[in-house]
């Protein structure tokens, strides 16, 4: 029996809802995988998603799950992990769910750094709606949306969560699926806010608008233009964007930040602790030591 299968919550959930093809179920193995090695109960594990066709994925596996409203995953993964810092809280978005509707609630997550797992299912377009423009979407690719081709810059995902201050950062690919793997295990080991981006395929929607062919043809193009991060950094002495423009089309896969930091749960318990003991160094205890001192007559002078 596989892992997989370990984990299966029930047969009447099959058949699932990915299109043939789809790269969701890669990366949720690539998950579960890594789940398994770090030998976790299920018992202590939660996975929360939004809305999309990545946020489908709790659905199928057999840990404790909440599916939530579109945009807003991780602000109810961040509210469990503050009532339950034990737990290992998980969160799934597809690109849309990650960042357009759920961007603010993203790029906060991050300068938290709170201890949160998120996978961001990256397959460039919104397909469980119908095929619209996502932030990803490269510019001159086409969707529902854009039908004469996109005309707006694309977010970096990795870039974007770096820059907002995640401790760690990675991205991987659906035909990579065991270093993807490899990642979410480091970022589930990981104290503090961890994002793993999977760049992964839509051959029914973003692969039939831009004449990427199917399933198979769509897997080669990321074994083809994935560039990994290590190689290149021997390769090459340039910064990332120098490697943007030296190969236009190509993308970066890899660690990109792995760091210690404050994590966002235990400074606020931290603080809580400090508030229960009435801690005398806090600004309310200054103020109400000197309204006390005022009261007393030894600070204000007496009027002559």
């Amino acid at each position: 029996m596989s892992v997989m299968h370990k984990y299966i919550r029930s047969t009447k959930k099959f058949p699932h809802l990915w299109c043939a093809g789809c790269g969701n179920g890669v990366g949720l193995s690539a998950l579960v995988r890594a789940i398994d090695s770090l030998g976790y109960s299920r018992n202590d594990v939660i996975l929360i998603s939004g809305i999309g066709c990545a946020a489908r994925a709790p659905v199928y596996v057999d840990f404790n799950t909440l599916h939530t409203t579109h945009g807003r995953a991780l602000a109810f993964a961040s509210g469990i992990k503050l009532v339950n810092p034990k737990l290992h809280v998980i969160v799934i978005m597809g690109d849309g769910d990650a960042v357009a509707i759920g961007g603010n609630h993203f790029i906060h997550s991050c300068r938290r750094n709170i201890d949160i797992t998120t996978l961001v299912f990256n397959n460039r377009i919104y397909g469980m709606t119908g095929g619209q423009v996502s932030p990803t979407t490269p510019r001159g690719e086409y969707a529902t949306t854009v039908p004469y081709g996109n005309i707006d810059s694309s977010f970096d995902i990795c870039n974007l969560a770096a820059s907002a201050g995640a401790s760690f950062v990675a991205r991987g690919t659906t035909y990579s699926a065991r270093e993807t793997e490899r990642f979410i295990k480091m970022a589930l080991e990981h104290k503090g806010f961890s994002v793993v981006e999977i760049i992964s395929q839509c051959p029914t929607i973003y692969g039939r608008m831009n004449k990427m062919g199917g399933p198979v043809e769509m897997v080669r193009w990321l074994r083809d233009n994935a560039l990994p991060i290590e190689k290149m950094r021997q390769q090459w002495s340039g910064e990332a964007d120098s490697l943007k423009e030296q190969f236009p089309g190509k993308f970066l896969t890899g660690v990109f930040v792995n760091r210690n930091a404050p994590e966002f749960v235990t400074e606020y318990y931290k603080m809580a602790a400090k508030a229960a003991e009435g801690a005398e160094t806090g600004p309310r205890s200054r103020r109400g030591a000197a309204r006390s001192a005022r009261g007393s007559g030894s600070i204000r002078k007496k009027k002559q």
